[in-house]
């Protein structure tokens, strides 16, 4: 498929909304104006691309009216991240349409507009909550298949180390020594398969839990520096 094959469908579709289409306009690929209303440009693109994002800003300094046109994606296309690309595309203000050469039909899947993207205000508290509770800097940013060490994490091994070192104990007892206030919450749900339940009010170490404890060292005593000392 060519660029210049997406151009009939989509003049068909402007002019069929009142708009005198014309191509190459000077760098646009189309531009299009209806009565006195500002002009529209769209530029052409067989697929969605870091370059059809940078043509779309560049034609912002002509108009207000932009689209990004490209031909209606297959499930190994784009369509994969259409979520992430309307988002991108609503966030810089430009507008998105999907092209059936085939079929010569043009669907607007985004106006251009100005956007002012709303805070998600709990998921950004939840961020702040993990970066103050987290101890040190355990991760590498950019790595991937690799097992995050969160402060929920780091919780999980402040109780398995003191298992490890005093054996089964009440979770308050638990809590009072480690700081970990969530305790016995954690200790309940083990998603990590640490803990044992010998007996009803008491916890202790797993096996899997003792090869954690080998496993996390290292982290085990960065967290022990920050652990709180146990209050009466």
């Amino acid at each position: 498929m060519r660029e210049a094959d997406l151009y009939p469908p989509i003049k068909t579709y402007l002019e069929g909304q009142g708009y005198e289409v014309k191509a190459e306009i000077g760098a646009c690929d189309v531009m299009a104006r209806r009565g006195n209303e500002p002009p529209l440009v769209v530029e052409l693109k067989t697929t969605f691309s870091l370059a059809l994002i940078f043509q779309g800003i560049e034609r912002q300094t002509h108009s207000d009216l932009v689209y990004l046109a490209v031909p209606v994606s297959s499930e190994r296309g784009w369509k994969l991240r259409y979520k992430d690309i309307a988002r991108l595309c609503r966030r810089l203000g430009l507008g998105l349409l999907a092209v059936d050469v085939n079929r010569a039909k043009v669907e607007a899947h985004l106006d251009p507009g100005d956007h002012t993207p709303r805070k998600n205000r709990k998921a950004a508290t939840r961020l702040l909550r993990e970066f103050e509770r987290r101890v040190g800097d355990p991760n590498v940013a950019g790595t991937t298949r690799t097992k995050r060490m969160t402060a929920y994490r780091q919780d999980a091994l402040r109780c398995a180390a003191y298992l490890g070192a005093n054996g089964a104990a009440k979770p308050a007892t638990l809590a009072r020594a480690t700081g970990v206030t969530r305790a016995a919450t954690l200790m309940r749900a083990d998603h990590y398969g640490w803990f044992d339940h010998p007996e009803r009010g008491l916890y202790a170490l797993s096996p899997k839990g003792q090869a954690a404890l080998v496993e996390h060292a290292a982290e085990l005593a960065v967290i022990a520096a920050a652990t709180p000392p146990e209050t009466p």
